[in-house]
């Protein structure tokens, strides 16, 4: 999966676009240091979005504002 567009909103969100997910929008909001995902306006032309798409998206826009150390260390990530 490649992110292929983003850009920031209103209210420390960011909206993004994936290659995967052409036609689906996700909106990811800031918490502390890193983002994570709100929701995502999806599309029926795109494929069903699963757990492991959904973090795979917050890992790519977190690495692309050089945040993904701090996505790595939060609280609730399972080991």
């Amino acid at each position: 999966m490649i992110l292929t567009k983003w850009g920031f909103t209103r209210r420390n969100s960011i909206k993004a676009e994936f290659d995967s997910y052409p036609h689906s929008l996700v909106i990811l909001r800031k918490i502390k240091n890193y983002y994570f995902i709100h929701k995502i306006h999806w599309s029926q032309l795109d494929p069903v979005v699963e757990k492991h798409h959904l973090e795979e998206m917050e890992i790519l826009v977190n690495r692309e504002l050089d945040l993904e150390t701090y996505y790595f260390n939060r609280k609730t990530r399972k080991i």
